[in-house]
């Protein structure tokens, strides 16, 4: 069956602090499997589009004052495109083992947006759907995948009202 054109797709933005440098043994089966990962990514169903900096990921790019956070973007068809490569192969594998490379922190490390279809967004755009999340809960503007939104209640603006209730719409997973 064919999948449903939709004037929407799914961004995504994930962040992480380091524990070590990039280049350290502590990181190193980490930094191996970027290379390998990425081209699953790349070959997935339903994949569109990753952010990417000098060479082939992001891990150059710093974004944050705080150096040693990474981050991650991409773009997928939708929340089950995305889904299917999260928790399947190597990613999975490396997903698993997260507390190995990364601290914890204790806000929101995820936030997924709808986008107007071939749109690329920004690490400025991601950046505030993230603090969006963290600091309202998830809504159409910002969600997780265990509380999503569909794409036609897509919010291209932040809402202008604090009270940001689970609005009706959302799937709690």
């Amino acid at each position: 069956m064919a999948a449903e054109s939709t004037p929407f797709e799914l961004a995504q933005i994930n962040i992480a602090r380091l524990k070590a440098p990039l280049d350290s043994p502590q990181l190193k089966d980490f930094s191996d499997n970027l290379d390998p990962v990425n081209a699953i990514a790349d070959a997935a169903p339903g994949f569109v589009w990753r952010l990417q900096g000098e060479g082939d990921d992001a891990t150059d790019l710093r974004p944050y004052e705080d150096e040693w956070i990474i981050v991650n973007m991409s773009v997928w068809r939708d929340p089950e495109s995305l889904t299917a490569f999260m928790y399947q192969g190597t990613h999975r594998e490396l997903l698993a083992r997260r507390r190995e490379f990364f601290e914890r922190l204790d806000e929101a490390v995820t936030a997924l947006w709808w986008v107007p279809a071939g749109h690329l967004p920004t690490v400025t755009e991601a950046r505030e759907r993230l603090d969006h999340l963290r600091a309202h809960g998830p809504h159409p503007y910002a969600f997780t995948l265990r509380a999503t939104f569909p794409a036609q209640q897509a919010a291209p603006l932040a809402p202008e009202r604090a009270d940001h209730e689970t609005p009706e719409g959302a799937t709690q997973g």
